[in-house]
């Protein structure tokens, strides 16, 4: 594996991402609000990851294309809703161990309809990385990278070694943990095709399992899109064997999308229509939740000194508006935080 060296920059960023996300966890977001950030979440990263690789489709065609819910119609569009569905369900995958299957199964579907013959199969042939550059009539490729394998037995048994040492390494903060495989993945190049938006798909998913609610709260794909050629020359730089300007960049990208998704989440709430914010009092119960799992109106009557029907009535309202659930019917009922 590359070394790295922990700069001030690498920990300025691992700091504040902490920061960061525990500001955006200690929001009160109403669950519809909380589905309809989701759900622009998931939307703007399909976008993004697909448009990297060239996929022509704006912003607004994948929006109503996504939104609409129609069967694609072309390849281009086949490539977003592939995404889309993959990055949706990106928790339920989290749920299963990591592993080279996992791997193969999820370039399969992102690659279904796409390209069926290359779908979750290693490649068997050689494939240099790199941009083409147009000079009149001829055009010549600028190779950044060549793949240290190019049949299909090597190649899958390097993937297989990164994996292994992925989850047999524990001495590694996990975020840059994440980031060397990252750049290790697309070092290897393992597929014929769809290796960036894999990539970026099994960044999200290690995430998740790291305990970063990605998706929930942000997405990485912003940031790679602020500077497309920074991503992919401070991916490449690692191609040496030192991964710490790649680190650098990855880390301050988690940090960047966290301040993003923070200062769009405290928008969203400042904009929300009077009747969807929770008043002084349905404050109060919100804060009697930071110590506390659960709720009942007794014990919230007890706390503000109301009766229990004014209890009754905060928790309702709460109920409403998205903030908190109620379990059970009877009288044995609680609430929690939704």
């Amino acid at each position: 594996m590359n070394k790295h060296t922990l700069t001030p920059t690498i920990l300025d960023s691992i700091a504040n991402i902490e920061r960061l996300y525990g500001q955006l966890e200690a929001l009160r977001i109403p669950r519809k609000l909380q589905l309809n950030l989701e759900r622009d979440n998931v939307i703007q990263s399909s976008f993004i990851s697909n448009s990297i690789e060239g996929n022509p489709l704006s912003y607004p065609e994948v929006s109503n294309l996504l939104l609409g819910d129609r069967i694609p119609a072309n390849r281009s569009e086949k490539e977003v809703r592939n995404y889309f569905e993959i990055l949706k369900n990106l928790d339920r995958r989290a749920e299963t161990p990591f592993d080279i299957h996992q791997i193969l199964a999820l370039h399969r579907d992102l690659m279904a309809g796409v390209d069926d013959e290359i779908a979750g199969q290693i490649r068997d042939s050689r494939v240099v990385i790199g941009n083409r550059k147009i000079s009149g009539k001829k055009i010549k490729i600028i190779v950044k990278h060549e793949p240290p394998h190019h049949d299909a037995t090597s190649i899958k048994k390097t993937l297989g070694d990164l994996v292994k040492w992925f989850n047999g390494t524990n001495e590694i903060l996990p975020v840059i943990k994440i980031a060397l495989f990252h750049h290790q993945y697309v070092f290897i190049h393992p597929f014929a095709d769809g290796n960036g938006r894999t990539v970026r798909l099994l960044t999200a998913l290690l995430l998740i399992q790291a305990g970063y609610a990605v998706n929930k709260y942000f997405v990485l794909d912003d940031y790679y899109d602020v500077d497309r050629l920074a991503y992919s020359d401070a991916l490449h730089s690692a191609d040496a064997g030192n991964s710490t300007e790649w680190v650098e960049y990855f880390t301050s990208g988690i940090k960047y999308s966290l301040q993003s998704a923070l200062a769009k989440t405290k928008n969203a709430l400042l904009t929300m229509r009077i009747d969807e914010r929770p008043s002084n009092r349905e404050r109060q119960v919100l804060e009697i939740f930071a110590s506390t799992s659960e709720l009942t109106s007794a014990e919230v009557a007890a706390v503000l000194g109301v009766s229990r029907q004014q209890a009754h009535n905060l928790l309702s309202g709460l109920v409403q508006k998205g903030l908190i659930k109620k379990i059970g019917q009877t009288k044995k009922s609680y609430y929690q935080i939704a």
